[in-house]
């Protein structure tokens, strides 16, 4: 009774998991620009392959494969949310423009002021107006 009552929830489990990746598919192929496809990639991506991972557990009975499971879910959470904000952050330092229908662009002003000096001493940088001084031929 008890093993049926994990197959069945672990096949609840499997099916939300493809429905999230279905859900993440359509998202890919039919929202409008890079910034909303990498949303529905990094969300609905990884909640659909968590659930996966979730129903392999409740089926194990092995230790070690349950514990392989709870790192990969640990994993996921860890590296999709980073990943997707890195690659966005790359893509519009390397001129990708958002939709025309998006409603905020918090970047746009970020890039358009230079940093004050106390947010460069924040980040540790050493900033001068003198230029460099190294192989220039005189």
């Amino acid at each position: 009774m008890m093993a049926s009552i994990g197959n069945i929830l672990a096949g609840i489990f499997v099916v939300m998991g493809a429905m999230f990746a279905l859900v993440a598919s359509i998202g890919i192929l039919r929202l409008p620009d890079f910034y909303t496809r990498i949303h529905a990639a990094s969300k609905a991506g990884t909640v659909g392959s968590v659930l996966a991972l979730v129903a392999l557990a409740i089926v194990s009975v092995q230790t070690a494969e349950v514990l392989r499971a709870i790192a990969a879910i640990v994993f996921f959470f860890l590296t999709a949310p980073i990943s997707a904000h890195l690659l966005g952050k790359a893509a519009y330092s390397a001129g990708y423009r958002m939709w025309s229908g998006s409603v905020l662009d918090e970047m746009e002003e970020d890039l358009a002021s230079p940093p004050t000096a106390h947010a460069r001493d924040q980040e540790g940088a050493t900033w001068t107006d003198e230029p460099e001084r190294g192989n220039h031929r005189s």
